[in-house]
This record gives structure tokens, C-alpha cells and sequence, in this order.
């Protein structure tokens, strides 16, 4: 049975289920095309407000599939350049994607799994969930942009004992580590997800559009490059309709009924 994505709406927000049992949910290029063409028609469709990332069952992903990529040595690095170029292309969507994406991790998060966890904006993790940079029991790298996360998460230290020795972090290490958000029950990391993702839904949507892509932007800009970006996008949020409704409702000590 080959990896399947299943796309379902929940409210706001829009819940993407990797599903292969057999394999603890194991990403393929087939699941990971199909997350591209999911997000490029939530992008535009003004009734998402937000992305959920999950695993079917009891995990959230193991990764890559060992067995295929134990064929694919048979046939050579081409096959794998482009799967390869697949799973990054999904990863660079996540991070352009403006509404936000909400990872709910039940179980393990190993390899390419936990690559796409650290991609999400936000992590809610159930209290017996594990990352694991899995790649060095098999004598493998990382893919999926996890090192470019990880060096910006952690430090150099924390990040290479991450990578080479494997363990398995929890759910509140991580958490303390700045890689969770949230620590709930087991079985509830979808439950709480979608509970947060309620909360943005009530938001300006442009507005946590700009927080995204300022914040995305911020490692790599000087300070007065980064204070021009903030300026456009002020000034852009505060003359668009939601600016208005948004300061109107708050000096009338009223919600905000924002559009979308």
C-alpha cells in the first residue's frame, strides 16, 4: 500500500492526513506532490484559514521509506534527486504558505517526519511524542531543510548531538527546547490543534500573513532592512479594511469581525 494523502476540512482549517500504516505514515513523493497541489488550492480559497499536518493512527511520520530507498539504490541517484527535489519542494511551499500550518504530532516523529514538523509554524505535541533525527542509524544525512531549522532553533551543540546520535527527544524537551509549542494528552494533539487554529481563524488574515513572511524573512536582513520591510507591511495592514475594523473594535471594546 503506498502513502496516501487525505485532505479533509474541519471548521477553518484544513487537515492534511498522511496515512501508511504499515510504514508509521513514511512520506512519498506521491503524498508529498499531492500536500503541494492541497496548499496551493487553500491558498486561495478564503474559507481555510489554516493548515493541520498529521499522521493517521498513532504516529505523525517516520520519513522517508527504507525499502524504497533500498530500490532506488538499484537504480541510480536520479530517482532520488528527484524525490528529493519533491520533498523540498513541499517543505519550501510550507514555509511561503501565508495562513499558518499547525503540526499535531502524535507518536513519532523520525527523519523527513520530523523535518516536516520543524517546517510547520506551530508544533502541538501529544506528552508521549518523539523526534528523532533518525538518519544516522541507517548511515544517512538529513534532508528537508531540518538542519537549516535546527541551526536556527538550537545551538551548534544541541543541534550535532540531535543529528548524530538519533535519541529520541519528548515532547516536553522539545518543548523546552523551543521545538513545541504545546504538550497535550495522548490522542488530543489534533484536538488542540484545531482548537488553535480556531483562535488564528479569528485573526486578520493579512496580518498573520505578514508576521509570517516577515519573520521568515528576519534571519537573513540587516536591521534597517527588516525595519523597511516592517514599515511596508504597517503601513499595507493599517490602510486595509481589516486594519480599520480592527482598530474600531478595540477602542469600542467590542471582537473584531475581520474579512477574509
Amino acid at each position: 500500500m503506498s502513502t496516501e494523502l487525505i485532505s479533509e476540512r474541519r471548521g477553518p482549517c484544513l487537515v492534511l492526513t498522511v496515512r501508511d500504516p504499515a510504514t508509521r505514515n513514511s512520506l512519498s513523493p506521491g503524498s508529498n506532490a499531492a500536500a503541494v497541489e492541497a496548499l496551493g488550492t487553500a491558498e486561495g480559497d478564503p474559507e481555510v484559514a489554516c493548515v493541520v499536518w498529521r499522521g493517521d493512527g498513532e504516529h505523525f511520520s517516520a520519513g522517508g521509506n527504507l525499502r524504497r530507498l533500498q530500490a532506488t539504490r538499484q537504480t541510480g541517484p536520479e530517482a532520488q534527486v528527484r524525490s528529493l527535489e519533491q520533498l523540498h519542494l513541499l517543505i519550501e511551499t510550507l514555509r511561503a504558505f501565508p495562513k499558518p500550518v499547525i503540526a499535531a504530532v502524535e507518536g513519532y516523529a523520525a527523519g523527513a517526519g520530523c523535518s516536516l514538523a520543524l517546517a510547520c509554524d506551530l508544533v502541538v505535541a501529544a506528552e508521549d511524542a518523539q523526534f528523532v533525527m533518525s538518519y544516522g542509524r541507517a548511515g544517512l544525512s538529513p534532508d528537508g531543510g531540518s538542519t537549516w531549522h535546527l541551526a536556527r532553533l538550537l545551538t551548534r551543540q544541541q543541534a550535532l548531538r540531535m543529528v548524530w546520535l538519533a535519541e529520541p527527544i519528548g515532547a516536553r524537551d522539545a518543548m523546552a527546547l523551543g521545538m513545541v509549542n504545546e504538550v497535550c494528552g495522548h490522542g488530543q494533539a489534533l484536538e488542540r490543534a484545531l482548537a488553535l487554529g480556531a483562535r488564528l481563524a479569528a485573526m486578520a488574515p493579512n496580518a498573520l500573513a505578514s508576521a509570517k513572511e516577515l519573520l521568515g524573512d528576519a534571519a537573513n536582513q540587516t536591521l534597517r532592512a527588516q525595519m523597511d520591510a516592517e514599515r511596508d507591511h504597517f503601513v499595507r495592514n493599517l490602510f486595509h479594511a481589516n486594519g480599520g475594523e480592527g482598530i474600531e473594535a478595540f477602542l469600542s471594546k467590542r471582537a473584531p469581525r475581520f474579512s477574509r
